[in-house]
């Protein structure tokens, strides 16, 4: 029972405005509204001249106790067996839009991580207070500035990454991050910060400044800078080889194929052994991968003389979504087609039904994929061909004539 006292609901006419806590000393301003002391002496303090909800402009900033509400809080605190002591922001642990404010001019002032976090809280309650942050003035830059700073702690870190991969769907969000961090002179600190959370941070925040850095690459330049940062693409490589966590070989996967848009950048992938990464655990995901990868005659080559990557892919044919089979048979088609390699087609078509699977999704398929299939289809049947020629003539060797 004692528990659930300290979260019974309080009304709201008992809640301050700003800090959304029980009121211990309520006051009010030239404008009727009512709120706590502390509270409204810190707006004050912070250099507002305006109520906080109403944005009237403060002819006095002097304000007067609210005596009757005080009686009134005090008699509903006795009559709800509350002691005052118990008044604290476990009643109703929540941020309210003037307080995200205030938090907010306290981060920028001095980075904190107590301050991220109450920020956090309020931008995850729900989907309007994230649009209310990203219209603010200088929310995102704010946020930025702490990824962006020098001997910044972890924690203060990972919470400002978790804001942004909260936001990052808003309208606009992804341009004005993009242009503050990865176009601007901050770029090294950022990706520096990216670094040591992938080194040192918890799973989820390795997820989260994964995703946020892809999220970030809206551009060719942008993912110029991001795979050219120092040790980032063996670091990623090295949790997808030893991590076992999905969400965060899903992230790392999908971040590699976005920056992988240079022969020099997938040069550096092969030389930090990808396809052998990518072999031993086939997901969706780094299907993708393999099919951009593929697209190079560098990778179409590695991928060629890598006969386990080629059998994991034919063996995740139809075992994964119907995006994830096109991309298979691009790098299928890649290797038997483009490539021509001999060897990669006799060890698809030893997969036995892969050539039944093909022919079925040229008839369903369409565009570029259906003439995939088609190709592919021809290519392994003349392997089957040479085969059965083969063994024939091996056969009519032994005949002796009469």
């Amino acid at each position: 029972m004692g528990k659930e006292e300290l979260y019974i609901t309080v009304p709201s006419i008992f809640r301050c405005p700003i800090s959304l806590d029980l009121m211990k000393s309520p006051v009010s301003l030239c404008t009727g509204v009512t709120y706590d002391r502390s509270s409204i002496q810190q707006w004050l303090e912070s250099g507002h001249d305006t109520c906080p909800a109403t944005m009237q402009v403060l002819p006095s900033k002097d304000f007067i106790p609210n005596l009757t509400l005080h009686r009134l809080i005090n008699l509903w605190i006795q009559s709800s067996t509350l002691r005052p002591a118990s008044n604290s922001p476990r009643l109703l642990p929540a941020t309210s839009d003037v307080q995200a404010k205030l938090l907010m001019e306290k981060i920028e002032r001095q980075c904190c991580a107590d301050s991220l976090s109450r920020v956090s809280e309020f931008v995850s309650r729900c989907e309007e207070n994230r649009r209310f942050v990203v219209r603010s003035d200088c929310f995102v830059e704010v946020i930025a500035g702490v990824l962006t700073r020098k001997c910044v702690e972890i924690e203060a870190l990972e919470t400002a990454l978790g804001i942004l991969d909260l936001i990052l769907s808003e309208n606009g969000v992804k341009d004005r991050l993009n242009k503050l961090i990865l176009k601007s002179n901050r770029e090294s600190h950022f990706l520096s910060a990216i670094v040591f959370i992938l080194q040192n941070g918890s799973l989820d925040s390795k997820v989260k400044s994964v995703r946020v850095l892809d999220s970030l690459a809206l551009d060719s330049e942008s993912k110029r800078r991001i795979s050219d940062s120092q040790d980032l693409i063996s670091i990623l490589l090295h949790l997808l080889q030893t991590n076992k966590s999905q969400s965060l070989n899903d992230a790392v996967a999908s971040i590699l194929t976005t920056i992988s848009i240079t022969s020099s950048i997938t040069s550096r992938l092969i030389e930090n052994g990808v396809f052998e990464i990518l072999s031993s655990s086939i997901t969706e995901k780094s299907l993708k991968l393999l099919a951009t990868l593929s697209s190079c005659s560098e990778g179409r080559s590695a991928i060629s003389s890598n006969p386990k990557c080629v059998a994991a892919v034919v063996e995740n044919l139809l075992k994964v979504s119907k995006t994830a089979t096109e991309d298979a048979v691009v790098v299928l088609w890649s290797v038997c087609c483009l490539k021509e390699e001999e060897r990669v087609r006799e060890a698809v078509v030893k997969e036995n039904g892969v050539t039944k699977i093909l022919v079925i999704m040229q008839r369903e398929g369409e565009g570029t994929v259906k003439m995939m299939c088609r190709d592919l289809v021809k290519a392994l049947r003349a392997v089957c061909k040479d085969w059965c020629l083969g063994s024939y003539e091996t056969k009519t060797t032994h005949i002796r004539p009469c």
